[in-house]
């Protein structure tokens, strides 16, 4: 007995984004791991089968994620690829400002996170304040513009799967889906960490200022100028003052990853 449709098989996309995991599960770090964990716990296990089998085929051609949605173009078995988006809420100013206040509390999430570095206690922070880093089920939105009725179908799944892997790759992207920048999260944080550190402490090239009517004596010997003394500055005061560098190490900048050397060489 013939079906009453045609199997068809996806069109091949060059340079498309396939995942490097080609067999087992997908995702390396507890983050991305944590996030596939929710989607199989809520979506059909035989769509995320397909979608699974789609992303290792690279049949996602593009990716983009911003705060509350993330486009994808996911290429089928028809000429031009479907339109793919997953919403999840994102959460205003008012709630990062709430939430950099309480990482900032937290010493080693911030120092953590300051490094480039994802901490897995960062999710109780979130719940703590009623503010799920990961999307649930019925939050997340899940659309494409295939004729597929099922949600999720092929290729939404195969979206979140890349989704996952990209997670893998810079942790901040899940932050910016929920609408903060790594850039200014961070940002955040270094206020916090001057605000909180008591009153202001000296700047590099802090001196004492002296009238010259007062600098007659010595002014052609030097004389003695005062500078802090070395205690009362903290071990990463000269990443604070000077210009950072236009590099960065995967995507970290580089006073983020000596920021901890300083301080460990410091409490030595």
């Amino acid at each position: 007995m013939s079906r009453w449709y045609e199997a068809s098989r996806p069109r091949e996309v060059k340079n498309g984004i396939k995942a490097r995991s080609q067999r087992g599960s997908i995702g390396q770090t507890w983050w991305s791991r944590r996030f596939i964990d929710i989607l199989e716990s809520i979506c059909d296990t035989g769509r995320l089968t397909r979608g699974r089998a789609y992303a290792r085929r690279g049949q996602v051609a593009s990716l983009h994620v911003a705060p509350g949605l993330v486009r994808a173009d996911v290429q089928g078995s028809r000429p031009k690829p479907y339109k793919v988006q997953l919403k999840i809420e994102a959460y205003d100013a008012g709630d990062w400002a709430d939430l950099a206040q309480e990482l900032a509390t937290r010493a080693v999430h911030r120092a953590k996170l300051l490094a480039g570095e994802m901490p897995p206690e960062i999710e109780e922070v979130f719940d703590s304040l009623s503010l799920p880093l990961f999307p649930e089920q019925p939050e997340l939105e899940l659309d494409c513009s295939c004729p597929d009725w099922g949600r999720p179908c092929k290729h939404v799944s195969a979206a979140l799967y890349v989704l996952a892997e990209a997670f893998d790759d810079d942790p901040f992207l899940i932050l910016l889906w929920r609408g903060r920048t790594r850039e200014d999260l961070l940002a955040d944080l270094r206020g916090h960490a001057t605000d909180d550190e008591g009153p202001r402490r000296p700047k590099l090239l802090d001196v004492e200022d002296v009238p010259f009517t007062a600098r007659l004596d010595d002014f052609f010997t030097g004389g003695r100028v005062r500078h802090p003394t070395p205690s009362a500055a903290p071990a990463d005061l000269l990443l604070r003052a000077l210009e950072p560098p236009a590099v960065k190490v995967r995507n970290i900048p580089l006073p983020d990853l000596l920021r901890p050397v300083y301080r460990g060489l410091a409490s030595e």
